[in-house]
């Protein structure tokens, strides 16, 4: 039954739903800096909608010119936007996994996640499912901060035909 939960996700809303900050049970209400902030619904209903996760398509946002992230603190790194995906076979019966380097360099320096989280060489990282939803690896960010992991169709995304290995992204 979890898997069906996990694979398929909750139902969704064609419609965004953003808590107010004053009820979002993260942020004191009765803090008087509360007012200083802005609310989601305001920040958040003008970028592309999506119907998983805080309901935003990052991705598209930043291709579409919508936000300019920083993409680094320090400005003497050089960031590098590679355009190379990773083919994952260890899929058990689902799909393959597809990691797009180039959405995630777009956001991130490569130290980012390279070597701590995951090994520069493709497929030396024991990745798994429970790890992942454990917070490791993917599950750094993924569920936090990018789609949930809910969104199986994401990243489980190639037919079990396809190589694995290194492929030059679109």
């Amino acid at each position: 039954m979890l898997m069906v939960v996990m694979c398929c996700g909750a139902a969704h809303s064609d419609t965004p739903v953003w808590k107010s900050i004053s009820d979002d049970g993260i942020h004191d209400p009765d803090n008087p800096a509360i007012s200083l902030l802005q609310e989601p619904v305001t920040a958040l209903s003008i970028l592309p909608f999506d119907t998983a996760g805080n309901q935003v398509l990052w991705v598209r946002a930043l291709q579409e010119g919508y936000i300019d992230p920083r993409t680094n603190i320090y400005p003497d790194t050089n960031i590098k936007v590679l355009d190379l995906d990773i083919i994952m076979p260890r899929t058990g019966s689902a799909k393959y996994v597809r990691f797009p380097h180039r959405a995630h360099t777009e956001w991130l320096d490569c130290s980012n996640c390279h070597d701590a989280i995951f090994k520069a060489k493709a497929g030396a990282t024991p990745v798994t499912m429970l790890k992942i939803l454990s917070g490791e690896y993917c599950g750094r960010c993924h569920g936090a901060v990018a789609f949930p992991l809910t969104e199986c169709d994401r990243c489980h995304s190639v037919s079990s035909a396809t190589q694995p290995g290194v492929v030059k992204g679109q």
